[in-house]
């Protein structure tokens, strides 16, 4: 709210919040989840471009776990890909070949 040009005081208010609280929270490091999951973000978006779009959150979960090694649930796979955006196609979903007919 404060972020969107509404005055800090009201914000404050309205979330029924101490403007000191406010200012601890914004100048507080990001976590150590949050900065995880911010790699993490980047990688499954890396894997999911090089496949073409096509790889759901069980095989960039699969990529993740085999070739790079990083241990990480198919929860937050999910979770990650769902925020950014990202989703697998079906098999049944592939594109028409140009000038093939099918």
């Amino acid at each position: 709210m404060a972020g969107e040009g509404l005055p800090v005081r009201t914000a404050t208010r309205v979330l029924g919040v101490t403007e000191s609280g406010y200012f601890t929270w914004r100048s507080r490091r990001p976590s150590a989840r949050s900065v995880r999951h911010a790699w993490l973000t980047q990688l499954i978006t890396m894997i999911h471009t090089a496949s073409g779009a096509t790889y759901g959150y069980r095989r960039i979960h699969s990529e993740l776990t085999r070739r790079y090694g990083i241990a990480v649930s198919h929860g937050t796979v999910e979770l990650l890909m769902r925020r950014a955006g990202l989703k697998g196609r079906r098999s049944g979903d592939r594109p028409l070949m140009r000038g093939t007919g099918t």
